[in-house]
């Protein structure tokens, strides 16, 4: 399946997400915050899947993070987590590097489905239209 990095500096956040990714076949590696999530795409050159990075950490945040990978490693996927509104605020400014923001608290499914559709490049406009015509 896909190598996906995390970067989430909350521990039972990062476990539930390692699980679930590690569930569905996925090839996982874990970093606690932004700053050690750049260390690791710069030591494995980028080859990664996807990267699914909380907003709000210490050291470097995601928005940082964000910019970073987009300027040295242009075709990675990048989506972002956050529980906090103006976090996501702060993301949709980066439309044109990143994938999506998922907001937490995220159920399983939700967050299977985000990763899917990110690893598959399916456009967030075609995804929302599909998951309202569901819901409809």
């Amino acid at each position: 399946m896909a190598r996906i990095l995390v970067a989430e500096d909350d521990d039972s956040v990062r476990a539930f997400i390692d699980s679930a990714l590690r569930i569905k076949g996925h090839d996982v590696v874990l970093a606690e915050d932004g700053g050690l999530a750049a260390e690791i795409l710069g030591e494995e050159e980028g080859r990664f899947d996807l990267l699914l990075s909380d907003i709000k950490m210490p050291i470097m945040d995601g928005i940082a993070l964000a910019l970073d990978v987009g300027a040295r490693f242009p075709k990675l996927t990048i989506l972002l987590m956050t529980g906090f509104a103006d976090q996501r605020e702060r993301a949709h400014g980066l439309d044109a590097l990143i994938y999506d923001v998922i907001t937490k608290p995220f159920t399983l499914t939700d967050l299977m489905a985000k990763v899917e559709d990110a690893l598959a490049g399916t456009p967030v406009e075609v995804v929302s239209l599909g998951r309202r015509a569901l819901d409809g």
